[in-house]
């Protein structure tokens, strides 16, 4: 294990100065040419710091070219024998690199959960009962569409919860969202479009490297979940952002828009927070009617927290037309990791996926599906939601309440649910001055603007969200206060 005279009086870094140390020992040869480093997990507890400060540190050697990782083994001494018994006092890291990999003790992601909630016992329980029941068949490929009693598991949660109506048979797992766009995208090119005429795409329509006049063109809101974006144009089709009011996505530039397909997030918008209500969702059922090859994608990524009133049901539970396809996760619910997505086809689109795709096995190990199986028929992620909302709706009002140190300097909104908030400041300053004088102060906040497709106007609020569900409870104030601090003089 190394040994690491860290110095907390510095103001250089932790990171910087374990990154330091390790360069130094790899240049003077006391770390010889693939000597396996400890793991980041090991190397936090016994130097006392967070596994992140590990990670950065590691990561930064690994970009010089110090290290290299060998996947599901861990990190490597690499060669670099010309600068063996080079003894230099090493370089600091360039201002631009400390800029990227900064450390902060305030870190406001609307992208984490809490996962220091995660019922390890209970997973732990679940994964030993699998394993000691014996089943040779959990070793084989299975069903391509995931196990049936998974299937049947999450068909009746989702009609509980959301009120979505299905059966088993529509539903395909997939490892995470972003995998089962991918298979959706695929489906997309069996279905019969109507094509596109070249002087019919409007001005705002997306094309990407070798596309052509595409039959299939993806509306989808603006701002947006920026990795379906980059899904759907990283398959090289053609995107078209369509921009939102009060009630979400304009039906008026979504008809302009000859697009076949929409996708939208209605039950609580990403990243505005946006409620559909029930006007505009009918409205965009009837756009999906007016055309036989139109679709609706429904990502109801976070739908399980709302602090206002009652759950909102899913845009698919009130589709008569077969118009709908609906996808969800475990991964804001339970953890990230858990690699098991959902998503629910119209029966006509079934029919597809099964003339087409279905050489395409399930991606998610059968072990897993067993596992949250279990954690759902045996009542453990009711349990677990329960916890979780009763958990991020006391630190939702923490933040609210602390936020009033602003006074009339801001204004809030998506407070109603979800894992985060959005702030737009009454101020003069740029997005991007608030976000680095906020570093500076060594506070992380994310800028809105990240998640527009055609960047919003520039005389719009510098907007940021703000996320608390990976914040510990006692930070919270004391993180809006050292913000106000550090941002009152733009205010």
């Amino acid at each position: 294990m190394l040994t690491i005279n860290l110095n907390t009086n510095s103001s250089l870094p932790m990171y910087e100065q374990i990154y330091a140390y390790i360069k130094n020992e790899i240049k003077t040869g006391n770390l010889p040419y693939h000597y396996k480093l400890p793991s980041t997990r090991s190397l936090a507890a016994n130097l006392g710091v967070s596994r992140n400060t590990i990670d950065m540190a590691y990561a930064q050697l690994v970009s010089e070219g110090y290290l290299e990782t060998v996947p599901k083994s861990g990190y490597y001494v690499a060669m670099v024998s010309d600068l063996m018994h080079i003894t230099a006092t090493p370089a600091p890291v360039p201002q631009p690199v400390l800029k990227l990999k900064m450390s902060f003790q305030y870190d406001f992601s609307p992208f984490t959960i809490d996962i220091n909630s995660f019922p390890y016992n209970i997973w732990r329980k679940l994964s030993k009962n699998c394993m000691n029941e014996y089943n040779n068949d959990l070793f084989l490929l299975g069903d391509k569409q995931g196990d049936k009693s998974l299937r049947a598991a999450i068909g009746r949660y989702l009609h509980e919860s959301r009120g979505v109506n299905c059966s088993a048979s529509q539903i395909i797992i997939g490892a995470g969202a972003d995998y089962l766009l991918q298979l959706l995208s695929q489906l997309f090119q069996y279905v019969e479009m109507s094509p596109a005429l070249e002087d019919e795409i409007p001005i705002n329509h997306i094309s990407n490297p070798g596309s052509t006049v595409e039959k299939i063109i993806i509306a989808t809101e603006n701002p947006t979940y920026k990795q379906a974006y980059k899904i759907f144009t990283g398959l090289h089709y053609s995107v078209i952002p369509i921009d939102l009011d009060q009630n979400g996505i304009r039906i008026q530039p979504l008809t302009e828009s000859r697009a076949n397909i929409v996708y939208v997030t209605p039950s609580h918008q990403y990243p505005l927070g946006i409620v559909m209500p029930i006007k505009r969702r009918m409205e965009l059922l009837q756009w999906a009617d007016k055309a036989p090859d139109r679709y609706i994608i429904e990502d109801d990524h976070d739908s399980e927290f709302r602090y206002k009133g009652k759950p909102i049901p899913a845009l698919q539970g009130i589709d008569s037309s077969g118009k709908v396809i609906y996808l969800g996760t475990f991964s804001r619910a339970v953890a990230p990791a858990i690699r098991i997505g959902y998503m629910v086809l119209p029966k006509n689109l079934l029919e597809l996926y099964k003339q087409n795709l279905y050489y395409y096995s399930s991606t998610v190990s059968r072990v897993d599906q067993n596992i949250i199986t279990h954690f759902i028929t045996d009542g453990y992620f009711e349990r677990h939601l329960n916890k979780m909302r009763k958990l991020y709706k006391g630190k939702h009002d923490l933040l609210i309440q602390s936020l009033k140190i602003f006074k009339d300097k801001l204004t809030i909104e998506g407070e109603n649910g979800g894992l985060h908030l959005l702030l737009r400041f009454l101020s003069n300053a740029s997005e991007q001055e608030i976000i680095e004088t906020a570093a500076r102060k060594s506070i992380k906040i994310y800028g809105l603007s990240e998640h527009y497709i055609t960047k919003p106007e520039p005389h719009s609020p510098p907007s940021i969200l703000l996320g608390y569900a990976n914040i510990p409870e006692g930070n919270i104030q004391a993180g809006i206060t050292a913000l106000y601090e550090a941002l009152k003089d733009y205010l």
